[in-house]
C-alpha cells in the first residue's frame, strides 16, 4: 500500500523542526511573484498590520477563507489546528472577518469554509453564522454544501460527509452563472410549468443539457493521496475544482483574489490557472512555503500537486519520525518560540 512521503505536518513537531530550515519566509515577510504579481506572506490573519503589509493599497473583489474549524481533526488536537472554547474562537473570527471586510471593495464576494461538529452542538458553524450578523456591510447570500465521497462514520448516527461553505456579498457583485454548470447530464424529466400557455418540459427550459451545481455540490472529488493535486503533509486540503468554481463564479480574469489561510495553496493555484492575481498568507512558514512551491511546481511541470512525492524533495527529512502531538514533544524552549514560528493560528 502506498505511503505518503510526509505525514501530517501540524501533528509532528520534530518534522516541523526539520522543515523550517527549508522555508524562505519567516514571520512578517512577504514573497512577491514577478510573473503574475501573486503575493505569499507568512502573516497573521487576525493582525490588521499584517494584512496591510500583504495588501498595501490594494482592495479585492473576492475573498476565499478557509480558517481552522475549531474541531479535533483526525483525532488529534494539535496547537496548529486546535480546538478551543467557542467564545475564544468567535472572538478570534470576528477579528479576521473585520480585517477581511476592510479589504473588500464595494461589489465583492466573501466565501468562508467552515465546519459543524455534530458531537458538540454543531459548533462553530451556528455561532459563526450568528456572529456574521454583526457585519451589516455583508449580506448572507447562500449556504453551500460540498459532499465528500468519504466521511467519518458511526453505527449510531448518519455518516458525516458534508463540508459547509458560506457565501456573503458586499454590495452587488457580479456572478458568472456559467460557472455553476457541471458535467452531469440532466436526467429529470417531467412537466415543469406553463410558459406562454404551454406546459413546458423541464429539459426544454434549460440553457444547458447539464445540471447546475446549485448550493449542493456532488460532483467534486475530495483530495486524497492517489490524486495528482494531493499535497502530502497538508491535512484536509480543499479540492482545486471547488475553489476554481468559486473563482470563476465571483471574479473576472485579471481580478485580485485574497486568501488569508493559505494552507496547501489551493486558492493561489486556482488563480494562477484562471489568470487572476492572488494575495495569500499563512501564519505558519511551512504552509507559506508549500504554497510557493506548489505554484513553482505547477509552472515547471504542469502538475497541480505531488501525489506520492514530497513538496520538500530537496530536504533531508527523516520520514520515519514517529507522529505525536506538538504538546507531547515540545520542549519548554520550543513553547517560548511558539509565536515566532506560528504554531498556533488562534491566540
Amino acid at each position: 500500500m502506498a505511503r505518503e512521503p510526509i505525514q501530517r505536518i501540524d501533528n509532528n513537531h520534530e518534522l516541523r523542526r526539520q522543515l523550517l530550515s527549508h522555508c524562505r519566509l519567516t514571520y512578517g515577510e512577504v514573497w512577491e511573484d514577478r510573473v503574475c504579481r501573486h503575493r505569499v506572506g507568512c502573516l497573521d490573519a487576525s493582525k490588521k498590520e499584517d494584512i496591510l503589509r500583504l495588501m498595501g493599497d490594494e482592495k479585492t473583489s473576492l475573498a476565499v477563507q478557509d480558517p481552522p474549524y475549531n474541531i479535533v481533526v483526525g483525532n488529534a488536537n494539535t496547537t496548529n489546528l486546535p480546538k478551543t472554547s467557542v467564545k475564544d474562537y468567535i472572538q478570534w473570527s470576528r477579528i479576521w472577518v473585520a480585517n477581511t471586510c476592510s479589504m473588500l471593495r464595494d461589489g465583492s464576494s466573501l466565501y468562508v469554509w467552515l465546519g459543524a461538529d455534530q458531537n458538540y452542538g454543531f459548533q462553530p458553524l451556528a455561532d459563526f453564522m450568528i456572529m456574521m450578523r454583526q457585519f451589516p456591510e455583508l449580506k448572507a447570500r447562500s449556504f453551500i454544501t460540498m459532499r465528500n465521497q468519504r466521511g467519518y462514520g458511526t453505527q449510531k448516527n448518519w455518516m458525516a460527509v458534508r463540508q459547509e461553505l458560506l457565501y456573503y456579498i458586499k454590495g452587488e457583485p457580479k456572478f458568472n452563472v456559467d460557472a455553476e454548470y457541471t458535467a452531469i447530464p440532466k436526467i429529470l424529466r417531467g412537466y415543469y410549468k406553463k410558459v406562454n400557455g404551454r406546459m413546458t418540459e423541464n429539459l426544454e427550459r434549460s440553457k444547458s443539457e447539464n445540471i447546475r451545481a446549485g448550493n449542493v455540490w456532488v460532483d467534486i472529488q475530495q483530495v486524497f493521496y492517489r490524486m495528482e493535486e494531493n499535497v502530502p503533509g497538508c491535512y484536509a486540503q480543499k479540492p482545486l475544482k471547488a475553489v476554481e468554481r468559486i473563482v470563476q463564479a465571483s471574479s473576472d480574469a485579471g481580478d485580485l483574489v485574497v486568501d488569508f489561510f493559505a494552507h496547501s495553496g489551493t486558492t493561489l493555484l486556482a488563480c494562477e490557472r484562471l489568470k487572476r492575481c492572488c494575495f495569500t498568507c499563512d501564519i505558519d512558514p511551512i504552509f507559506a512555503e508549500i504554497a510557493i512551491r506548489r505554484l513553482e511546481h505547477c509552472r515547471k511541470t504542469g502538475k497541480t500537486g505531488w501525489q506520492f512525492k514530497s513538496p520538500f524533495r530537496d530536504a533531508a527529512i527523516d520520514l520515519d519520525i514517529t507522529c505525536g502531538s506538538d504538546e507531547q514533544i515540545m520542549t519548554k524552549q520550543d513553547r517560548s518560540q511558539k509565536s515566532l514560528f506560528g504554531y498556533s493560528r488562534i491566540p
